[in-house]
């Protein structure tokens, strides 16, 4: 929409006049006049000026006064309304509310990406690290006096477990449990657990063996 000064300017223009002729008729100052063309109301001295200096070139302009007049308030008003609210809202609204649907998109990105990453390094941690193991019994330089032996451990629950090249039965829980035949004397127990990725862990347990009572 074309504003009041435009309109003035344009007048101005047609009929050949520069600021300072309309200064000389309308004893307006040219700063003035050069504020009211450029809508620079706030560089006037009052409302009642302002109104009074439109109204006077609008009748040297030979253009409607009161449509004029009318046209400069509601652009006055709007002016100042935008005055009254604070910094960065007399703008579009529509920056600020882009840049936060912006950031909410990259921070959601974000933790999507995060959740997923953490995803597939649960799914494939075994490809990364050894399953876990640990033997509970027999001790390590236990002695048994007994020809069999009960090796009690618990590992991951998707690992498999191997007592001296036995394969040993896993529960849900990663609980494992393998009786072995064993000989009088010093013998070492090695205890294996493989994850499906070939990652294993090895446990020894050195024993002494003597001939049950």
């Amino acid at each position: 929409m074309i504003k009041v000064g435009q309109k003035f300017q344009e007048m101005r223009l047609e009929k050949g006049l520069t600021l300072e002729d309309v200064s000389k008729n309308t004893k307006i100052k040219v700063s003035f006049l050069e504020a009211i063309e450029n809508g620079e109301y706030d560089k006037l001295p009052s409302v009642t000026y302002a109104q009074g200096f439109v109204r006077n070139y609008a009748r040297f302009l030979q253009m409607p006064e009161a449509e004029t007049l009318a046209l400069f308030r509601r652009e006055f008003d709007e002016e100042k309304s935008m005055k009254v609210l604070p910094p960065g809202f007399s703008k579009t609204k529509e920056f600020p509310l882009s840049r936060f649907r912006l950031r909410q998109t990259f921070f959601l990105a974000i933790f999507v990406f995060v959740v997923f990453l953490g995803y597939i390094l649960f799914q494939y941690r075994g490809a990364l690290v050894n399953p876990s193991l640990f033997v509970s019994s027999p001790l390590e330089n236990a002695v048994i006096s007994s020809s069999v032996v009960t090796v009690v451990g618990k590992t991951d629950s998707n690992a498999t477990v191997f007592v001296s090249n036995y394969q040993v039965t896993v529960d849900n829980n990663g609980v494992f449990s393998k009786v072995i035949n064993v000989f009088p004397g010093k013998t070492t127990l090695i205890i294996r657990a493989v994850n499906q990725f070939g990652k294993q862990t090895v446990i020894k347990r050195d024993i002494e063996v003597k001939p049950g009572s």
